[in-house]
């Protein structure tokens, strides 16, 4: 994760800011894929993340390239060492064993194995019966976007507010790796990841932070440290 943004302006108000045409889907489940292109084992998984999104209209999906192949020459276009320490993260505070790929995790708190679609619903239909404790809203205009976080029934403790940039699809040729001379596409994969700002979990919080281009954007609110997704939302 990089930098939090430098131009962020926390606003304590009483009233949304956003026009109601441009609010985001509420309560949709957060499924992380860990994933790497000189894997044989992710593309079953990269496929069933990208079938999960298209099927069920409650799930965010992300797909995080980890960067620890390329060492062994395996480069990962889309890698990034923050995607490795996010997944190195959940692992800590988690107390796994482990960390692999593909490896999924969903809402911040349970992980399966990516390629295993049956475990992988499982825990999405979990997650999909329990109500978001936090209330979240989004909208963009422009370079600028707006975002309104309340806690829907009372404190929820110290939460990280994240901004996170995706691209929808991209197929190319692997040249390296246990995938080296397949075309494959990939979905949902993420950009830019940035920790916009740390709200306390009481009241509502306000904020405006820039954005650019045209890449998918989803805001989540999660427990500090690795905990939980208390909330999250979509602007395509």
């Amino acid at each position: 994760m990089r930098t939090p943004f430098a131009a962020i302006f926390v606003l304590c108000l009483g009233v949304s800011l956003l026009p109601p045409a441009a609010r985001a889907q509420q309560d949709p489940v957060v499924v992380e894929l860990f994933t790497s292109q000189g894997c044989a084992s992710c593309p079953p998984a990269d496929a069933n993340l990208a079938r999960l999104a298209e099927q069920h209209d409650e799930v965010i999906a992300l797909a995080l390239h980890v960067d620890y192949w390329d060492y062994i020459g395996w480069p990962d276009r889309f890698a990034q060492s923050a995607f490795t320490k996010r997944q190195k993260g959940y692992a800590r505070a988690g107390g796994w064993k482990t960390i692999y790929t593909p490896q999924v995790v969903v809402d911040g708190q349970h992980h399966a194995v990516g390629s295993a679609p049956d475990q992988v619903a499982a825990l999405v239909a979990r997650h999909a019966a329990t109500p978001a404790p936090v209330e979240l809203e989004i909208a963009r205009e422009g370079g600028t976007l707006a975002i309104r976080a309340s806690a829907a029934a009372g404190p929820v403790g110290p939460v990280d507010v994240h901004v996170v940039r995706y691209a929808d699809s991209v197929e190319m040729e692997i040249s390296s790796g246990e995938n080296a001379g397949k075309r494959l596409t990939y979905t949902h994969i993420v950009e830019e990841w940035d920790v916009a700002a740390r709200w306390d979990g009481t009241g509502a919080f306000d904020a405006s932070v820039p954005v650019a281009g045209p890449s998918g954007v989803v805001v989540l609110v999660q427990k500090a440290d690795y905990g939980p997704i208390l909330a999250a939302v979509r602007l395509r």
